[in-house]
């Protein structure tokens, strides 16, 4: 089972109501076991929403409101769901496909919580549970290879 961000897959749950739809992804679930989750909005988070972006290891929105107990809380949701899920299918976790940049899914690169657009090294709230949970991440930037 891989997990993949729920906007990936067209969900409407991207802070400005809209989704991320990424075709390749889309036609990778088509054909793979699948779980897709959306940690912010497993964290009572409504789409739309103010843009969050990570500062010094913390989650805020663009009005300077700390959302990393919101942010922990939906990452923590969205584990949970992904075992439960992977538990009642039998399958196990083979990996994931993750919305780039984001600051609960961003893998390897967020923003820098200027809200200018900057990246820099670093992980989301859930990729970082992921990550140590030892399961694998991409983003939709990247390809699978099965």
């Amino acid at each position: 089972m891989y997990i993949i961000s729920a906007c990936l897959l067209g969900t409407k749950c991207k802070y400005d109501g809209g989704s991320n739809e990424t075709a390749w992804v889309k036609e990778f679930a088509s054909t793979h076991s699948i779980c897709a989750v959306c940690p912010e909005t497993l964290a009572g988070l409504l789409s739309p929403r103010d843009p969050c972006e990570i500062r010094k290891g913390r989650v805020y929105n663009a009005d300077g409101e700390d959302m990393t107990d919101a942010f922990r809380a939906g990452a923590e949701s969205a584990y949970k769901v992904i075992l439960d899920e992977a538990l009642v299918r039998e399958e196990k976790i083979e990996g994931a496909i993750l919305k780039a940049n984001s600051p609960s899914c961003g893998c390897g690169t967020i923003y820098d919580g200027t809200f200018s657009h900057t990246t820099v090294i670093g992980d989301g709230v859930f990729a970082k549970i992921l990550l140590d949970h030892g399961i694998r991440i991409i983003t939709e930037k990247e390809r699978v290879d099965d």
